[in-house]
């Protein structure tokens, strides 16, 4: 059973909830994180979420976000997602937004309340789609997708629609 950390205002862990009980209309403050793959070319590797997903079905995000475990190692959580989500083997990772912390309610009424820090990587290889969590992906300029959010933000995941800008700034997409 997939667990998530709770966590205090400050971010010191609190507890730990399953997973299953922690999303909801009144969603507790909770760990996670975001990445992005990026190809050699500079690329963006957007994902679809699959409809099945019970925050944010179906509007497309960054390449991928999870939760790690009570105890896990980031690093080791963000490339365990990568493989089950994607099939993709994740090794150097960049950490631009470390603190980076939102809360946002889907239009179902879930709410998201996390700290997720936010991780980039580099990879030469296309994904395995996990149909289960992603229903379709594609590689994107990021000039592109930063115009299609401006333009559509509600087709894309809030915290994809507030990191992007941030990561740009840095220069990190």
């Amino acid at each position: 059973m997939e667990q998530v950390t709770l966590l205090a205002e400050d971010g010191t862990a609190v507890g730990v909830l399953p997973k299953s009980e922690v999303h909801t209309s009144d969603t507790p403050l909770h760990l996670a994180f975001s990445c992005y793959v990026l190809d050699p070319a500079g690329r963006l590797l957007l994902t679809r979420r699959a409809l099945t997903k019970r925050t944010w079905p179906g509007v497309w995000t960054n390449s991928f976000c999870g939760h790690p475990q009570p105890g896990e190692d980031m690093a080791d959580a963000v490339r365990r997602h990568g493989l089950h989500e994607l099939g993709l083997r994740v090794d150097e990772l960049r950490l631009p937004l470390p603190d980076y912390r939102y809360r946002a309610v889907d239009a179902s009424g879930i709410v998201e309340n996390e700290i997720c820090p936010v991780h980039v990587t580099v990879l030469d290889q296309d994904p395995v789609a996990n149909p289960g969590e992603v229903s379709e992906w594609e590689w994107v300029e990021p000039a592109a997708v930063a115009e299609a959010v401006a333009l559509a933000p509600f087709a894309f995941s809030p915290w994809l629609v507030e990191q992007l800008p941030l990561l740009r700034r840095l220069g990190e997409v």
